[in-house]
């Protein structure tokens, strides 16, 4: 086993900032040591959002974007090292999730696209860097996601208390963790993405903080049914999605039925929207005692007590208070995943993902030592 210090590094959909762990990590525990949030700069998110909403680009400019992008995570990763007084000797190797930029796991040639070049933070750090988690996983035809449920089995699972753990990011999924069955997971549709799109383009704001302007709307009921009419939510678990799907350009085009509408009215149903289908898949899925969340969403209080509305009989509480940052969650499962795959143990759970079976995943770039340490 390749215990020792890791450090994870996530760049979700929301692309609010670069998310930097550190952990101790052995086969009975994870213990989380530090963590950072790197800020994202403007033109590189601009950049990343145009593409994943399916804005054309050459070779050229997606290869300097990765360049970018795995410099950005390695000045990501020293920030928080120097902060620390770490050396690179003091880690075993960084788990780096890259930005996704595309996710297509249906069709003849299902394809996943993270991006952020390992080998420019390996260089950069002097660090092994493990990355390209997902393809391994597709490639056993699996849908490459979600890969933190195992995660959260290992981390959260309870002998007999039924558990389920939300992750609410841009996109939202849920880890099944229930006794006497194999653990499942499956996004739910969208998270904060919907939200973060149409806030961006009304008032010039990252995110809707606290749900407050959501909370300054009402409902429109007639569009949330539009809405949740989309065959995507229809669709059987295992299913996953991301910002190819839901955007700025699926709101607007829910809207065209619509015209004349408040701004803050809008916010409020896609609120809702995140809420009813995320409480829908809950409820679908069995139901649980304790409904653990994680994510940016966990930081929304409308949200969440429109979640505690819908799933009455539910506990539902951050992952906090479990003892686990709900903002450090998917760092901490991809410094996680570095371990698994540097100890030649499987990464993936077949009854999550659909793959034939489970896997070691991702790639290794070695560090610049010769010594055999690294």
């Amino acid at each position: 086993m390749k215990s020792g210090r890791y450090i994870g590094v996530m760049s979700g959909t929301s692309l609010d900032g670069v998310d930097v762990v550190l952990a101790a990590i052995d086969e009975r525990m994870v213990a989380q040591q530090a963590s950072y949030i790197h800020p994202f700069p403007p033109d590189l998110r601009q950049q990343v959002l145009a593409i994943c909403q399916g804005q054309s680009l050459t070779l050229s400019q997606l290869g300097q974007l990765d360049t970018r992008l795995g410099r950005l995570f390695a000045e990501a990763v020293l920030t928080m090292m120097q902060q620390k007084g770490l050396e690179a000797s003091d880690i075993t190797a960084i788990g780096c999730h890259g930005q996704t930029v595309w996710h297509e796991p249906l069709g003849e040639a299902p394809n996943t696209q993270q991006i952020g070049d390992n080998n420019q933070i390996a260089a950069a750090t002097g660090i092994t860097v493990v990355g390209d988690f997902r393809r391994r996983d597709m490639a056993l035809g699996g849908q490459g996601a979600p890969l933190v449920p195992a995660f959260h089995q290992a981390l959260l699972m309870h002998p007999s208390e039924r558990r389920m753990v939300l992750n609410i990011g841009g996109i939202a999924n849920l880890s099944l963790l229930i006794p006497g069955q194999p653990v499942r997971g499956y996004d739910t549709g969208p998270g904060n993405m919907l939200m973060d799109a149409w806030i961006w383009r009304q008032r010039g704001k990252a995110y809707d903080k606290d749900g407050e302007w959501a909370s300054s709307g009402k409902v429109i009921v007639p569009l949330l049914q539009s809405m949740l009419a989309d065959p995507w939510f229809a669709l059987p678990a295992p299913k996953s999605t991301g910002r190819e799907y839901f955007n700025l350009g699926w709101i607007e085009k829910q809207l065209s039925a619509f015209p004349a509408l408040v701004a803050q009215d809008v916010q409020a149903t896609l609120t809702e929207l995140t809420a009813t289908t995320i409480a829908g898949q809950v409820l679908l899925s069995g139901g649980c005692e304790r409904l653990m969340v994680c994510g940016g969403g966990s930081r929304n209080p409308l949200l969440m007590a429109r979640l505690a509305a819908q799933l009455a009989g539910t506990e539902v509480l951050s992952t906090d208070a479990m003892g686990i940052s709900g903002d450090d969650m998917e760092a901490l499962a991809f410094a996680w995943l570095a371990y698994r795959t540097l100890s030649g143990l499987p990464g993936n759970l077949p009854s999550v993902t659909g793959a034939s079976r489970a896997s070691v995943l991702g790639a290794i770039y070695p560090a610049n030592y010769s010594d055999g340490s690294h």
